[in-house]
């Protein structure tokens, strides 16, 4: 996996993941190859996570659950006999519906609840790897609340054409004081949900983002030659 060249995500002392919307499994076992060569397999705990069940893979536990679930999240964290993840992947996808906005709309929850349980699994210093769609800036600043570094990843085998990318996080480092919580208002706003028994930082959603004056190029007009 060229990600994983490039960041060196799964380097020595790593034997705690999660693979989040695992099916059809292919991330899975690539993890399981890369893991159980590199460390003691006794050491080693992989866990994939999806709503459809999926092929048995050599050295994998598979969970058929949701991961907006916060049992989801206790369940995966039983397995790591009560320590948390190293790594965090998801390579999900929505079904395409044809209607750009909706996809990149549904795309980008998809990522912010796979980004909200891994709050939960992932142990302090830990990384997060996701696809990412085509518009999600605002996902990026989400994103940088919680890791020290953000960074977006395209592999040399994707076409230029293809929006095909990852968003690679290193370094968890949660605000301080936040509470992992499914109810937070990570996601869209839950409407039975008071939101005023949240307090301090974990009332933030995101943090006003300046984005500079009007004068640079704008990439929907066309400007003459110079």
């Amino acid at each position: 996996m060229q990600i994983d060249e490039e960041f060196k995500l799964l380097q020595k002392g790593v034997s705690k993941v999660v693979d989040l919307c695992a099916a059809p499994g292919s991330w899975s076992q690539y993890l399981s190859r890369k893991l159980r060569a590199a460390e003691s397999e006794s050491d080693v705990k992989i866990v994939a996570v999806d709503l459809q069940a999926m092929a048995p893979i050599d050295g994998v536990i598979q969970l058929q659950g949701d991961i907006t679930k916060e049992s989801t999240a206790t369940e995966i964290v039983s397995h790591f006999s009560g320590d948390k993840a190293d790594i965090v992947v998801c390579d999900g996808a929505p079904d395409v519906t044809g209607l750009h906005d909706m996809d990149e709309y549904i795309q980008a929850q998809l990522v912010l609840a796979a980004l909200n349980i891994t709050t939960h699994v992932l142990r302090h210093g830990g990384k997060f790897v996701c696809f990412r769609g085509k518009d999600i800036t605002l996902l990026y600043s989400q994103l940088k609340i919680f890791f020290k570094e953000v960074v977006v990843s395209k592999p040399r085998s994707s076409r230029n054409s293809s929006v095909e990318a990852f968003v690679v996080c290193l370094e968890y480092s949660p605000p301080e004081g936040y509470i992992p919580n499914m109810s937070n208002p990570l996601l869209d706003h839950h409407y039975d949900l008071d939101f005023n028994q949240l307090e301090g930082v974990n009332r933030v959603v995101v943090p006003f983002i300046a984005c500079g004056d009007l004068s640079a190029y704008d990439s929907d007009k066309t400007y003459g030659l110079q």
